[in-house]
């Protein structure tokens, strides 16, 4: 048992890995991890299933017989999250539902239509068939509704690809509305979760190389995202303690727990620990990727709580705003690419699909 990730744990932070494979599930890796690492949910996207399905020896006996790309991706996709699902079954249990999650994205080319987003995140849950998976639906302008509809029907959600505090208390407005109507239609809300994925490293990489071309005070250098994320906090805070929120709560309704992803360290210059040991909260998730979950686990030292410290962090806000940076700017840009780069890791799986497909056929 790993010593730092317990102290973490203990701190109240949920750990939880940012990669799946079939790999990882057939040689006991993951149960190791649940086992040894404190790991106690998985979330997923179309980039970490394109790198899994590039090793098509893993998967070929299930495309065998198999012709459609798009069928053959949800059937490999969706056995896999199923099977990773059932492994955190106890931990599930044992959390009231809490952790013990496992994530499953719809298609990103969906990420400005509503419609299709509602009836996608229905057929993953009917799919997976697990009460605890997690449908990813993205904090776009036509993702909000349908997070408020699939929340509506009773299915839990991972909001993902949120980058700034006004788009996430609009997600945060969205998953409660979802509660009101679920409770108006009879549905048992404690049934129901939600994690909100607040985005780290990338807006540092963003804020920082415009910080560097405006000559700015270098001590601004990799402070956004963290304030960022505190005053995200902040909002979660106040949101989940509001009169609103206390009359569903009243009703079995859970709160909709702050997770940081893209906590990798994109920049060399900084601790690859960075936004693990200083985005420490009661009740928050963490999902890192294997190396900087086992970094942390090797020398991460844990930071002090960051509860409370939303008024400082919005000076620092200001700070970079003040030295030039349009941050309504950069948050929007973000959202755009992270929807681009999605879109394109799902055409690299439908290419790696498309070549397995023809390998197991032919």
């Amino acid at each position: 048992m790993n010593d730092r990730l317990k102290g973490l744990a203990d701190a109240g932070v949920s750990i939880w890995l940012d990669d799946l494979s079939r790999g990882r599930l057939t040689s006991g890796n993951l149960g190791e991890m649940i086992d040894n690492f404190y790991v106690s949910g998985v979330t997923t996207n179309p980039t970490i299933f394109a790198a899994a399905l590039t090793h098509g020896a893993d998967y070929a006996a299930q495309l065998t017989g198999l012709s459609d790309v798009d069928e053959a991706i949800t059937a490999c996709t969706t056995t896999d999250v199923r099977d990773a699902c059932d492994l955190f079954a106890d931990t599930y249990e044992a959390t009231d539902g809490f952790d013990g999650r496992v994530s499953i994205e719809v298609a990103p080319t969906l990420a400005n239509d509503t419609e299709a987003t509602i009836v996608q995140a229905a057929e993953l849950y009917s799919t997976v068939g697990r009460p605890n998976v997690l449908i990813k639906i993205p904090a776009t302008k036509a993702g909000l509704p349908a997070i408020t509809a699939t929340i509506a029907a009773g299915i839990s959600v991972n909001v993902t690809l949120i980058f700034s505090e006004e788009r996430y208390r609009e997600v945060m407005d969205a998953y409660l509305t979802g509660l009101e109507q679920a409770a108006a239609a009879g549905i048992d809300l404690a049934g129901i979760h939600s994690v909100a994925s607040f985005f780290i490293s990338r807006v540092d990489s963003e804020i920082d190389k415009r910080l560097e071309a405006l000559g700015a005070d270098a001590a601004l250098q990799g402070k956004a995202a963290i304030a960022n994320a505190e005053v995200a906090l902040g909002a979660f805070n106040q949101v989940f303690s509001s009169d609103r929120f206390k009359a569903l709560a009243a009703k079995g309704a859970n709160p909709q727990r702050p997770l940081w992803a893209s906590t990798g360290t994109k920049n060399a210059a900084y601790p690859d620990t960075l936004y693990v040991s200083d985005l420490v909260a009661q009740g928050v998730v963490n999902t890192m990727p294997e190396k900087t979950l086992l970094a942390y686990g090797d020398h991460g030292e844990l930071g002090a709580p960051i509860e409370g410290k939303a008024v400082a962090a919005q000076a620092v806000l200001d700070q970079v705003s003040a030295a030039g940076v349009d941050l309504a700017e950069v948050f929007d840009l973000l959202e755009t690419e992270g929807v681009e780069k999605f879109i394109v890791s799902w055409h690299e799986l439908q290419d790696s699909v498309k070549a397995a497909l023809e390998a197991a056929n032919s």
